[in-house]
């Protein structure tokens, strides 16, 4: 049986439940390798066949996708962006967004748990030191998953963190609560922000089952519900100076930090409207009605259903080329980092997160106007598209997305740099 094919055989583990979960070991056998971008893309369409079949059903029943995301991180794509020189493919960022949104068209929870992972790796390449590199890289290799451990509910701000890094005995020692934690609960090392005495964010790696740390299942949205986004409390939390990757000093100069992880974000939502155009299709064909007026014998044939389907796949193709401009840009960005570059993708990817946010939400609207009252039978599960897209566009507000744009092309004023600009 080959890693790909491995599958570990866990219980069933609902969302918002109480129960015990430890967490999860790491697997025995190491994860694929990825080469190339045509390899990643290859095993992404593979990966998406498989997590399609019972997606309907997670969502419906709320079961946690422990066994497909073994696969998806034992496949190796969770390691892609590792570079060359330690080892991994080193994809370019549009092959990211592609893979993204191929496993998200599928399956958007799948989609969206390894986001931070990525956002998390890229920080330790670009921020981290040659000995932190040498030391978790391999790891990522191999198959480890990490876990979100960055948003603050309570706070201010989304930049307001609470949470604190302060040194002890030749230690230091983390204390705080986090929210919106992605794949902390199935993650094997969490990966936390904390702010030191100076103020400034820190990303500390720590074992998902260090002491003092607890990961609590209570992810309750009407949307992703299956992506165990609940919260992770840091109490007094042992770390060494090497688990501690200076993160802050990515936006202290410029470079492709917010748009690699706007990118991501801006992915699933790309693939939340194609999957959900292609379930539209094919209840269309399959299951619903042509309108009385028409004179049709197949809803296919009615020409108000064509037109629509028309205008929702043009605006499907055009935030996905959107998208894909925007990874061309962030690889630009990654080889030469200036204040121009950095804009440039920074820029290009608001605007594919403009794009793909709003026929997220438009392609789950249309479903039900197009396919007709029967698509909203409790048996098809089809307005979890709706409910996904509504629910991970909320990230950040795209209604800033357009202020930013705007800005740099009319007074030429480069966007924020943080991480979600």
């Amino acid at each position: 049986m080959t890693t790909l094919e491995k599958c570990l055989d866990h219980p069933d583990v609902k969302v918002n439940s109480t129960q015990e979960f430890a967490p999860l070991p790491r697997s025995l056998h190491p994860a694929h390798v990825i080469h190339n971008d045509e390899e990643a893309l290859a095993i992404a369409e593979q990966l998406a066949l498989q997590f399609a079949v019972d997606a309907a059903r997670r969502d419906r029943e709320g079961l946690l996708p422990i066994n497909e995301l073994e696969r998806f991180s034992q496949s190796g794509l969770w390691a892609m962006t590792v570079p060359k020189a330690y080892g991994g493919a080193e994809v370019s960022y549009k092959t990211v967004a592609k893979v993204i949104a191929t496993i998200s068209a599928a399956d958007s929870a799948l989609g969206q748990i390894p986001q931070n992972h990525l956002a998390g790796v890229a920080h330790l390449i670009a921020d981290g030191s040659e000995a932190q590199r040498q030391r978790f890289l391999p790891d990522v290799l191999a198959g480890t998953r990490w876990g979100n451990a960055f948003s603050e509910k309570n706070s201010k701000t989304v930049a307001d963190f609470q949470t604190t890094l302060r040194p002890l005995n030749g230690r230091y020692v983390v204390q705080g609560e986090k929210f919106y934690a992605t794949g902390a609960l199935l993650a094997h090392l969490v990966h936390a922000v904390a702010v030191d005495e100076e103020g400034k964010a820190q990303l500390v790696l720590i074992e998902r089952d260090a002491p003092g740390l607890t990961v609590i299942n209570n992810w309750s949205s009407f949307g992703q519900r299956t992506t165990a986004s609940g919260t992770v409390i840091l109490d007094n939390v042992v770390v060494e100076k090497e688990q501690i990757v200076p993160a802050w000093k990515s936006f202290e100069q410029p470079t492709a930090a917010g748009p690699i992880s706007q990118i991501i974000q801006a992915a699933v939502d790309a693939g939340i409207a194609r999957g959900t155009l292609n379930d539209t299709l094919t209840f269309i064909k399959e299951k619903s009605r042509p309108w009385i007026d028409s004179g049709k014998e197949t809803a296919a044939e009615d020409p108000f259903i064509i037109s629509a389907i028309g205008d929702l796949s043009i605006r499907l193709h055009a935030a996905e080329a959107l998208l894909w401009q925007a990874g061309e840009l962030i690889d630009q960005a990654i080889a030469t980092p200036s204040e121009e570059t950095v804009a440039a993708a920074t820029v290009a990817t608001a605007e594919a997160k403009v794009l793909t946010t709003e026929i997220a939400i438009n392609s789950g609207n249309k479903l039900f106007e197009l396919a007709g009252t029967r698509s909203t039978l409790s048996e098809y599960n089809l307005d979890r598209h709706w409910r996904n897209a509504r629910t991970h566009t909320l990230h950040d507000p795209v209604r800033w997305k357009y202020f930013h744009v705007g800005n740099y092309y009319l007074n030429h004023v480069n966007p924020p740099r943080h991480a979600w600009s």
